[in-house]
């Protein structure tokens, strides 16, 4: 136990999943019918055929190898035994009706069959002559054609009777059937999280050294449920999905494999709760079919669990262990599991209880600043912390009053609409005939124009400024302090008359 919390951590614990134990804990449910059994057993039975009978007569090969050993062994005897029977009465009656009883013992008599005079002698012969045997007293004689005729209708139903019981006894010992005992299956399945994700798990393995070829794995679930017609269906079988579209469900079955299906919205148990399952009635038929790789022959292992038999938040110990020169499974621990952390609620009710996540995916965002970032910045200049997401450059945080009503104020008119502010591609030219004014803005302000400048650079540009950009340039004398622009030429005034109606205000302010 303590190397074991050492490799799977405290929280993990050891459970004994043998059913014979009792938890006072634990609701005591009534044991309810199987549909099928642990060991693979079809718990059906079918009853009221009728005529449908003669079927199983149509098919009698078939029928006598599904029949219990007991059943075949006791038709396998009375065939032969009434086989013999039959034809030994016939050889009687033939040395019957030609009198050669009563000639028994007479050497100038010929008879049909040689020193047959009772019903012994006549079985003896019959047995000698199907077996073969041959031991020379008892023989057929040339003067009795019906003898003859006798003679090869008992050979040939002797080949039919034999070829027909003999292969179904061998059919019968061949079956894969019990391949399939040596095919373990997990006593209780699993739900827990694997790579983040839900999911119900169920362990297999071989225990003999020969390989199944082709394994391939199947699961159902067999729930009777009510469609929204109204019609209602017992035992609905569902398919489970276990890796068939990634191929996870061919099996290459050397080690135990914990066989996994994902809890997410195509599966049945997608609205499955740890709560809910104590008062769901399901079950889940597991079916293991590959060729036996000694016969060839198509092997099928089934067994099923129960709502009874799923454990939630649980997860298999290992098994394998690396010795020296090869692997060792450890069948012991088969079957055993240790409890992990698992959500007790379903995947449903986690996604609905999970945010949705949609980030704003706004390009170079570190050089874009708004309004609020402005406000936030001062706010936590003050307080000594602010938001990561509004925190403005050394160089801004460290403005002047002055300077600071400045940002505000082009920030304000490049966040407003166009009809009624300028846009971010009329910030350059209005930047620049700010500091092109000697003496209305010193060079402190200048210099955190300029950095104004270089932070709204990747700001999209509004028709205006495509407009501006498409007339052709005139030469602008600027401040060396200035940032480079393009001017606006108009067809009747000066470039300030096509700044919008605040900017120009600001100006004549200034």
């Amino acid at each position: 136990m303590a190397a074991l919390r050492r490799k799977f951590g405290e929280d993990y614990q050891v459970v004994n999943t043998n059913r014979g134990a009792t938890f006072p804990s634990a609701p005591v449910k009534k044991k309810r019918q199987r549909f099928v059994e642990k060991n693979g057993r079809c718990n059906v039975q079918h009853g009221n055929l009728g005529g449908e009978t003669s079927r199983y007569l149509s098919d009698l090969f078939t029928t006598l190898v599904d029949l219990k050993w007991r059943w075949n062994l006791l038709i396998f005897i009375l065939t032969y035994t009434i086989a013999w029977l039959v034809m030994a009465s016939m050889w009687w009656i033939i040395a019957y009706i030609r009198g050669d009883i009563n000639h028994g013992h007479d050497a100038s008599y010929t008879p049909c069959v040689a020193n047959v005079y009772n019903f012994p002698s006549a079985f003896l012969f019959f047995i000698e002559t199907e077996a073969t045997i041959g031991y020379g007293y008892r023989y057929i004689t040339e003067k009795c054609p019906e003898g003859i005729i006798l003679f090869l209708f008992q050979s040939l139903m002797g080949s039919i009777v034999d070829a027909f019981l003999i292969g179904c006894m061998f059919i019968k010992m061949s079956q894969p059937k019990k391949r399939a005992e040596t095919l373990m299956f997990s006593q209780d399945s699993v739900i827990s999280q694997r790579d983040g994700k839900l999911c119900l798990m169920f362990r297999v393995g071989n225990l003999r050294n020969s390989h199944m070829v082709s394994a391939q794995i199947r699961c159902k679930l067999i729930k009777s449920r009510q469609t929204p017609e109204g019609e209602f269906l017992p035992l609905d079988q569902c398919e489970l999905d276990v890796g068939f579209g990634t191929g996870a469900d061919q099996l290459f079955l050397v080690s135990p494999l914990t066989i996994c299906h994902e809890i997410n919205p195509k599966s049945p148990f997608f609205d499955l709760s740890q709560r809910s399952l104590m008062n769901e009635q399901f079950e889940i038929v597991v079916i293991l079919e590959g060729i036996v790789e000694t016969t060839g022959m198509t092997c099928q292992a089934r067994t099923s669990y129960t709502e009874d038999e799923v454990l939630w938040g649980h997860r298999f110990l290992p098994v394998m262990s690396l010795e020296e020169g090869f692997f060792r499974v450890d069948y012991s621990q088969f079957h055993s599991t240790f409890e992990v952390p698992t959500p007790p609620y379903s995947v449903k009710e986690y996604e609905e209880k999970s945010p949705l996540h949609s980030p704003m995916m706004t390009p170079n965002r570190e050089h874009v600043f708004s309004m609020d970032c402005l406000e936030a910045g001062e706010e936590g200049a003050g307080q000594g912390s602010g938001s990561a997401s509004c925190r403005l450059p050394s160089k801004l945080q460290k403005m002047s009053s002055s300077g600071k009503d400045l940002q505000r104020r082009v920030l304000r008119l490049s966040s407003q609409h166009s009809d009624k502010a300028s846009s971010t591609g009329d910030l350059p030219l209005k930047l620049q005939r700010l500091s092109s004014s000697p003496g209305q803005v010193d060079g402190e302000a200048r210099f955190h124009l300029k950095a104004l400048k270089v932070g709204f650079q990747p700001m999209a540009m509004s028709t205006g400024d495509l407009h501006q950009r498409s007339l052709p340039p005139t030469p602008a004398v600027t401040h060396s302090y200035a940032l480079p622009h393009t001017p606006m030429t108009s067809a009747g005034g000066r470039p300030e008359d096509n700044l919008p109606a605040k900017l120009r205000r600001m100006n004549a302010d200034r």
